[in-house]
């Protein structure tokens, strides 16, 4: 069960660090690029970067394991780690749910900051967002009519 991640969102920081911590963060770019790997391993990987104590890493792979972010599966004599989802289901997950909770707030303004954002940002995906529109318009109908 994958736990909901907006309750955690930090609007002030960059990237996936808006929707977990600097360590499950670190931990989750080793294991979707290695795929999986034990704890000493992310431990070896995330030494030439941060100071963590092997105990603190296998902590945040528990955390990460609780969240549905991680898999945990016996091996030989050692656990190995793997991602429980994709990064992409990971971010697509996280802006389903943070797109929600601000359109919740306000739907007017939440999608009238999102067209703004994203005509300053990247013009291109406003086009995209058109034809996504449309598309989903023409689904309701079909399912309607």
């Amino acid at each position: 069960m994958i736990k909901r991640f907006a309750n955690t969102f930090r609007p002030t920081k960059k990237g996936l660090g808006r929707a977990m911590g600097d360590l499950e963060k670190d931990i989750m770019d080793i294991l979707w690029l290695k795929e999986e790997a034990t704890g000493k391993e992310v431990f070896e990987e995330l030494r030439h970067s941060r100071n963590a104590a092997i105990t603190t890493v296998l902590t945040v792979l528990d955390r990460l394991i609780n969240k549905g972010m991680v898999r945990k599966a016996k091996g030989e004599s050692v656990y190995i780690y793997s991602p429980a989802l994709t990064k992409d289901e990971f971010t697509d997950i996280v802006s389903h749910e943070v797109m929600r909770g601000v359109m919740d707030i306000s739907a007017n303004s939440a999608v009238a900051s999102f067209v703004d954002i994203l005509a300053e940002t990247d013009p291109k995906e406003l086009d995209r967002l058109s034809k996504l529109i449309d598309k989903k318009k023409k689904e309701i109908r079909q399912k309607a009519g």
